[in-house]
Parts: structure tokens; C-alpha cells; sequence
């Protein structure tokens, strides 16, 4: 990390006089509750949300060290949210996945594939924001890496997915249920895709967002 980024970071307001940050944190840990006292499959929750739970710690720990912009954390937010709410049932199940797939007369509850599409849609930018500012990586490669990093993860969590799957349910309907694969063999590629795609799009509007504003000024 550069000696700019250190002066900076040793300028930063603290977490008590981050209004925003606060109320994030707050609504996260009371909507974390709330899907655990009502979630009809308490493994389940618990097995998803590890996800939900490493990021936050990891947020927590780099806090003093690098500092997201609101927007990232807004995007790392609606995430959290999106993710712990399909934690809350099994994603075959997903009410709001159920709801679309009566309205747009879909042959799956397609809630799963949601996630993994705001997996990079949501994430990409703050990724972007860390090589950028805190590792002061070309522009080129800030914008390229996000994508490479986002495919890598998604392939990551298929494979831990799957193993966890084999060793901790023992039926195996149960452990199909919990991958949400609903019959599809090409599920997890579907899902991999589904994320590309959407750091793609971020990336997409982050730089025809900089290059909007590079012809203003």
C-alpha cells in the first residue's frame, strides 16, 4: 500500500462518526437475526450465511487499514441482504423466487441464480476500488482483475459448495436441495456465468461512468 493511501487511511473518521456505516451495521446484524429465528432449516442458514459472516470480518478487520467508498459499501450492503435472504429458506424454495417463477412462467425457482449474478453485479466495483486505490494497480488491470477474481470465487464456492454438500447432509436429496441445482446438470456453470456476466456489466459502467466524466471536465 502506497504512502499516500497510509496518510489518508491515518486521516479517516472514525466508525462512531460514520452515520451510514452505523446504520448498515445495524440493519445487517438485525436482519441476520431475524432470517435465523425464522428460517425453517436452521443448518441450512447456518451453512450459507458462513459467506455472509467471513465478509463481514473481513470488512470489521480491514476497517482502519482500507476504507471502501459509500457507494462499495452500499454495494457490499445489498448484497449481504440479497445473500441472507436466500439463506433464510432453501434457495429452491425462495418466496420471491417462487413469485417469478409464476410470473414470468419459469420451469425453476431461478432465486440462486439471482444471487450469483448480484455476486459480481454488487462486488466487482468494490474489488475495483481496493486494487485502484489501496494496491495502486494500472487502470487497465484494476478493471480486468475484478472479473478474473469474481470467476475464480464463483468456481471456489462451487467446489466448497459440493463438498460440504457430500459431508454434512447425508441424503442426498437433501444435499441437492442445497446446492439448488433443481434438476439442472449445468447449474454451476450457469451460476459461474451468471457472475462474470455481472462484474462484467460493473466494470462496463465504471468506465463509461470515468470516461463520461473525463470529456466533462
Amino acid at each position: 500500500m502506497n504512502s499516500t493511501t497510509q496518510k489518508a487511511t491515518a486521516t479517516k473518521k472514525t466508525f462512531t462518526s460514520q452515520p451510514l456505516h452505523i446504520a448498515y451495521s445495524i440493519l445487517f446484524v438485525a436482519y441476520l437475526v431475524y432470517t435465523g429465528l425464522t428460517t425453517p432449516d436452521l443448518k441450512n442458514w447456518a451453512l450459507e450465511n458462513t459467506l455472509s459472516l467471513s465478509l463481514v470480518i473481513f470488512l470489521m478487520a480491514f476497517y482502519n487499514i482500507f476504507r471502501f467508498s459509500n457507494l462499495s459499501y452500499t454495494l457490499i450492503f445489498f448484497f449481504l441482504l440479497l445473500h441472507m435472504y436466500g439463506s433464510q429458506y432453501q434457495y429452491a424454495d425462495n418466496p420471491f423466487g417462487e413469485w417469478l417463477k409464476v410470473e414470468l412462467n419459469q420451469p425453476r425457482n431461478q432465486y440462486d441464480r439471482l444471487v450469483h449474478l448480484g455476486f459480481g453485479l454488487l462486488l466487482a466495483y468494490p474489488m475495483h476500488e481496493v486494487l485502484r486505490k489501496g494496491f495502486n494497480v494500472r487502470r487497465f488491470y484494476s478493471y480486468l482483475l475484478p472479473m478474473e477474481i469474481i470467476l475464480s470465487l464463483s468456481a471456489v464456492y462451487e467446489l466448497v459448495e459440493w463438498i460440504v454438500a457430500d459431508l454434512v447432509f447425508k441424503d442426498p436429496q437433501r444435499g441437492m436441495d442445497f446446492l439448488g441445482m433443481q434438476g439442472d446438470i449445468w447449474d454451476a456453470q450457469k451460476d459461474m456465468g451468471l457472475a462474470l456476466g455481472g462484474a462484467f456489466f460493473a466494470i462496463l459502467v465504471t468506465v463509461v461512468v470515468r470516461m463520461l466524466r473525463r470529456e466533462k471536465s
